[in-house]
């Protein structure tokens, strides 16, 4: 394999991803694609770049996206104003229709860039592949789902083939309801499932930041829990932390927390020993 030949121009030094390629050779990794990072089309152009050479270096992936702000637009559209609580969005009958046809077109739009790049890519959602069992997070929240399991067997099949799962926030449960599911939530579940040896988060901040507000490159769970208490962690980013939190403690080796918007960002975190945004350990 010609490394160099796939690799990008600025993208990491060439002799520290032959050792990232030997050390992920049999792992997984897990990716979220996150909410506020697509709407900019030169960035999802550089998350499909980026995932094609990932998979032609042979690195096992799978993809799972989020949809918030598209979701938003779409609600705005049909004149629909969105309650929140805790964070999460109320969803009744018309909601869910909306955010299941705006979810499931996002991801057609991901498998079918990647599959034009030369990358296998294969939709997973809940009209198609479904492997994400869900219960209802709270009555008040209407459908909005937790996943209590995940069809791991399929993604593993899937992975085998060479080929890329690409997930959409939405689950069913047993009566076959659909249910819109927080991003990083239903990427922690999956990578849970898995036991991936990453979980990387694309967002569009460049990490933790300490109360300086200088990125913190590596930090352990007891060390973001003392940041939450003393408040140099707020309001949004406490969910994320949760989630990589509850991934590093439940088998994920570790989690990275990246800056979807810088060129590269996720090749960086791969395959280089500086790595790019944080890295959370137990």
């Amino acid at each position: 394999m010609n490394i160099k030949k796939i690799l990008p121009e600025n993208g990491p030094p060439l002799n520290e991803v032959s050792k990232y390629i030997e050390k992920y050779k049999n792992e997984l990794i897990v990716i979220k694609y996150g909410g506020n990072v697509f709407i900019d089309r030169n960035i999802f152009d550089n998350f499909i770049i980026d995932i094609n050479i990932l998979n032609k270096l042979g690195i096992s992936i799978v993809v799972v996206h989020g949809g918030g702000p598209r979701i938003k637009r779409e609600l705005e559209k049909s004149k629909i104003k969105s309650k929140f609580i805790r964070g999460l969005r109320v969803t009744d009958e018309k909601i869910i229709n909306i955010v299941e046809n705006v979810l499931i077109d996002f991801n057609n739009d991901i498998v079918n860039s990647l599959n034009q790049k030369g990358s296998k890519a294969i939709s997973v959602h809940t009209r198609d592949n479904n492997i994400i069992e869900v219960v209802p997070e709270a009555k008040e929240l209407g459908f909005v789902g937790i996943p209590n399991n995940i069809n791991n067997s399929f993604l593993i099949e899937t992975i085998k083939k060479n080929m890329i799962p690409i997930i959409s926030p939405l689950g069913l449960d047993k009566n076959s309801q659909t249910y819109n599911i927080n991003g990083d939530t239903a990427a922690g579940a999956v990578a849970k499932s898995l036991k991936s040896r990453r979980l990387l988060l694309m967002t569009n901040v460049e990490g933790v930041l300490d109360k300086e507000k200088k990125l913190i490159e590596e930090i352990s769970s007891s060390e973001i829990l003392e940041m939450i208490k003393n408040e140099t962690i707020t309001e949004g980013m406490i969910p994320k932390i949760n989630t990589c939190l509850d991934a590093v403690n439940n088998g994920v080796t570790a989690v990275g927390i990246i800056d979807g918007r810088r060129k590269h960002s996720l090749l960086f975190e791969i395959f280089s020993d500086k790595g790019s945004g944080t890295l959370i350990r137990k």
